[in-house]
């Protein structure tokens, strides 16, 4: 019995030692966000709820730009008692339609005042197609987040200082972006299997870096900042459309995954770290600056994304 106990114990102390490195580095800051405005893309679920909790507990108006209205009314619930504020608001975003997000862009510039801080945090790994017939994660990933910014820009720049910060994905590492491919399949990959899907969203999370490297350049000389991110692998709903795989993470993810308020960390470094204006188009993980390859830095490659990317939204 008293081996048992030991192994039991050993285990445990293995157990929590590996969560502790797992759920990695918090964001330290104490900014207060009173009077501030912030919009976070996907907030109804996951990490991006998380962030709109930490943001609303600091003072910030939160605006929960979400698909579902079922699933916000749930999120707005929790939000507002997580964080002891009223001052959070939920309106209709559904990024695998430009009209949607035109709509959206439209709502918030007539209604609301301010906008501090853009977390382009919403994401898809799945196939499918957009109301445009782009491909869905390169549509949702970052299409619809490039036309969100663009259309939110000005008044980004009126608030400043105010930052940009667009979730991306370590799995920027194994992307490659074939022009010729998005211009024969409107997505940056083709193909169903697995291997198939996983470099498509790889290529959707390159896209999402190469975007904050080309839009720091075109805020040179203004008040608004940008950052890309890696949240680290999250226990999350984001493979909700693959149940097999939704479960296989589960059992993994209990171990070596980080919990939603863990993952939401970097974002929160990003949106709210003091001192890091002079990184703006850098990429992070773990609360910290990331060295990330050639490609993902690529001058060419992004201001030819942004340039592909502004056809596809007919903003050219």
């Amino acid at each position: 019995m008293s081996a048992l106990i030991l192994v039991a114990g050993i285990l445990a102390g293995v157990f929590i030692l590996i969560r502790k490195i797992v759920s990695g580095k918090r964001c330290k800051s104490k900014v207060q966000l009173h009077g501030k405005t912030v919009i976070v893309t996907g907030s109804n679920t996951g990490i991006g709820r998380e962030t709109a909790v930490d943001l609303a507990r600091r003072g910030a108006r939160v605006i929960l730009a979400c698909r579902s209205k079922v699933r916000a009314a749930g999120a707005l619930a929790i939000i507002k008692r997580e964080s002891r504020s009223n001052n959070v608001a939920f309106m209709e975003l559904n990024l695998a339609s430009q009209k949607s997000v035109r709509s959206f862009a439209e709502t918030f510039l007539k209604t609301e005042k301010r906008l501090d801080i853009l977390i382009n945090n919403a994401g898809v790994y799945m196939q499918g197609t957009t109301e445009e017939g782009l491909g869905l994660m390169f549509g949702v990933n970052h299409i619809g987040h490039f036309l969100l910014t663009n259309l939110l820009l000005d008044r980004l720049k009126e608030c400043g200082p105010s930052r940009v910060v667009t979730v991306s994905s370590v799995c920027h590492d194994y992307g490659k972006l074939d022009f010729n491919l998005l211009s024969a399949h409107k997505e940056f990959g083709k193909g169903n299997s697995f291997m198939d899907v996983f470099r498509i969203y790889s290529n959707s999370k390159l896209c999402n870096v190469l975007f904050t490297h080309e839009l720091a350049k075109r805020l040179q000389g203004t008040q608004v900042t940008c950052y890309s991110l890696h949240p680290g692998a999250i226990n999350s709903e984001l493979a909700r459309s693959y149940p097999v795989l939704k479960q296989v993470l589960k059992v993994i993810g209990a171990l070596f995954f980080k919990d939603v308020e863990s993952g939401a960390q970097t974002t929160l470094y990003c949106a709210l770290q003091e001192g890091i204006e002079g990184l703006s188009g850098q990429y992070f993980s773990n609360c910290g600056l990331k060295n990330v390859r050639a490609m993902a830095k690529d001058d060419a490659v992004a201001k030819k994304l942004w340039e592909v990317s502004e056809v596809f939204c007919g903003l050219s």
